[in-house]
Parts: structure tokens; C-alpha cells; sequence
């Protein structure tokens, strides 16, 4: 029989510093897993270092490890680590990403290139590290986006970057799905966090916040519960994007 207990499992949190993967690795850790913080940079450090002492408060355990995942090695060595460090890894939960809003004809190779690759090259790696890595019966979940579903404009690249995620997805949910490991793509509305208005105007965000059932933007808080369900008792569901931004776009 299944179990959908988090007691002693290990989940990698790429991206878990803070805003939502700091939320979500503080939830996995409340139910007793043990979290692998990933951060980027140095300027995440004292968030990672926060994450992982509000952690072991809770009774857990965890470390900080920092890597650029849009390079392929760095993926190997977060996995590894956390094996080295826990003996195996359970869950692993991306949640790296970038965004840019310009007009297509302003776009620049430069620009076009990062998001590909923080967006894109990392997720797949990510995807293939967990892949080569994960216990058996243990999940996989990246975080994509609705604008997958949304008719706008000055997202291209970014939504674009995104898009490829949800065939990742599905061709790894059938290439593991004989190990028990489910993978998901969860698409979050624009949300409430600096992620989002580094982007954006006053009058884009009043206009995407109208878009929703209730004027408000997504809150990290609506999507962290969604993850730790894929994480436990949603282990049947595989290969899926799940849009979750209070009715912003649907498809």
C-alpha cells in the first residue's frame, strides 16, 4: 500500500529559499521530510540559512546548497549531495525560474538565451537528475505557469521558456512511471511575490489582478498546499499541468 507519510523523507527543494519554495520547504519539513534548501547565488544565501534553521526548528533536518542549474553539472551535484548528506532523495520540487515582459521586436539574443536557459535547460536537468536519483515512489514536481494558457502579449519568451516543461513532464511521468515516481508540472497565476513586480507595472498588475475570480493576484500560500497534495496523497496523479490562479486563465 502506499504511504503518503513525510516522516523521513527527503525532498530537494530547488529554488527553496524563499518566497514560495521557502513556503514549501517549511510545510515538507513540518510533516517531519528532511529539505535539501537549493539557492542560486550568494545574495540568497542569508534566505537559504534562515530556511534551514526555521526548518530545524520544526524538528527536521536540513542543509543549503548553493548551484546555477542551467549548468547540467550543477543539477549532478545537487542530487548527489543530497544522497551523500541523506541517504536518498524522495521528492524534488523546482521552482527555479525567470521572468522577462517585453515586446518580441525588443527582445535580445542575450535575454533570449537566459530564459531559455534558467527556464528551460535547468528544468530538464533537473527532470533527469531526479530521474536518475529519486527513490522509488517518489515525485517530481516543477513549477511552470499560466500564461501556458493566457492570450497576451510580452510574455513570449518567458511563457515560451515555460512551455517546453509540460513535455518534459509527460514523457518523464511514462518513462519512470514503472518506479511509482509521479511527475507534474504546477502552473501558478501571476503571484503575489518580488518575482512578479520586478516586471510589471501598476497598471498591468490592477489589469492581471482583474482577471481573477476575486481581484487578487495568487499568493503563495494557494499554491504551496497544491504541491505538498502532489507530494503525499496526490501520488496518483501523473503527467499533468495543473493550473492554479483563481480562474485567471484555464484551457
Amino acid at each position: 500500500m502506499h504511504s503518503n507519510s513525510l516522516q523521513q523523507k527527503v525532498a530537494v527543494v530547488a529554488g527553496g529559499a524563499k518566497n514560495l519554495g521557502g513556503l514549501v520547504s517549511r510545510a515538507l519539513a513540518a510533516e517531519g521530510a528532511r529539505i535539501v534548501v537549493h539557492y542560486n547565488s550568494a545574495g540568497s544565501r542569508p534566505d537559504a540559512d534562515a530556511t534551514v534553521a526555521a526548518v530545524k526548528a520544526l524538528g527536521s533536518d536540513a542543509f543549503a546548497i548553493a548551484g546555477d542549474l542551467t549548468k547540467p553539472e550543477n543539477c549532478t551535484a545537487l542530487f548527489d549531495e543530497a544522497v551523500r548528506r541523506f541517504g536518498g532523495v524522495d521528492i524534488a520540487i523546482n521552482n527555479v525560474g525567470k521572468v522577462i515582459k517585453k515586446p518580441i521586436v525588443q527582445v535580445t539574443e542575450a535575454e533570449y538565451d537566459e530564459m531559455f536557459a534558467i527556464n528551460t535547460k535547468a528544468a530538464f536537468f533537473f527532470i533527469k537528475e531526479a530521474g536518475r536519483t529519486l527513490n522509488d515512489g517518489g515525485k517530481i514536481i516543477t513549477l511552470g505557469s499560466s500564461l501556458l494558457a493566457a492570450f497576451t502579449g510580452y510574455y513570449s519568451v518567458y511563457a515560451g521558456a515555460k512551455g517546453p516543461i509540460e513535455h518534459f513532464t509527460r514523457a518523464a511521468a511514462k518513462e519512470f512511471g514503472s518506479r511509482r515516481i509521479s511527475v507534474n508540472t504546477v502552473a501558478p497565476g501571476p503571484m503575489d511575490t518580488p518575482f512578479f513586480y520586478g516586471a510589471e507595472t501598476p497598471e498591468s498588475v490592477a489589469y492581471l489582478k482583474g482577471a481573477t475570480m476575486n481581484g487578487e493576484l495568487t499568493k503563495i500560500e494557494d499554491i504551496a498546499p497544491l504541491i505538498r497534495f502532489l507530494a503525499t496523497e496526490g501520488w496518483w496523479i501523473s503527467g499533468q499541468t495543473i493550473f492554479i490562479n483563481g480562474g485567471f486563465a484555464t484551457r
